[in-house]
């Protein structure tokens, strides 16, 4: 296995294995989304793992937040986005290894801090965010309404 930048030429595999992590983008919404993290590589870090035949496996988005980061105490924070690994290749490092890198990117950003976030039911995400090293901090509910003009 080898965690690199992605690369022009994994970007089509790791565009289209977002959709596996966040299946509720349709295709355009997923496609302009990554198109602005791949174009702003300053405050967004894309990892892929690669396995032997040099087929992505695994992927991993962080980001720089200087935005308020709920748990956090300083500023600015590196941010776990997404992580994701095929179920082939679970329970073998690769998560563990794409975050590693990640915490790395974030640390060369002047980052002290690493978090993340998933949602509450998301129990399968919060064991691997355990097994990873990451605290849990709180839960929060998020409301809103629509303001009407």
């Amino acid at each position: 296995m080898n965690i690199e930048q992605c690369t022009p030429e994994a970007r089509p595999q790791w565009v289209h294995m977002r959709r596996l992590l966040w299946p509720e983008l349709n295709e355009e919404a997923n496609t302009r989304d990554a198109a602005r993290v791949y174009a702003d590589p300053d405050r967004f870090g894309i990892f892929v793992a690669m396995d032997d035949a040099h087929k992505l496996i695994g992927w991993a988005e962080v980001s720089v937040r200087s935005d308020y980061v709920n748990g956090c105490e300083t500023s600015p924070v590196g941010f776990l986005e997404g992580i994701f690994v095929i179920p082939q290749a679970r329970r073998r490092g690769v998560a563990r290894a794409l975050c590693r890198r990640a915490e790395a990117w974030a640390r060369e950003r002047d980052c002290q801090e690493f978090a993340s976030d998933t949602l509450v039911e998301n129990v399968e995400s919060h064991a691997m965010h355990g097994a990873l090293g990451f605290e849990e901090m709180e839960r929060v509910v998020y409301f809103k309404k629509l303001l009407s003009r």
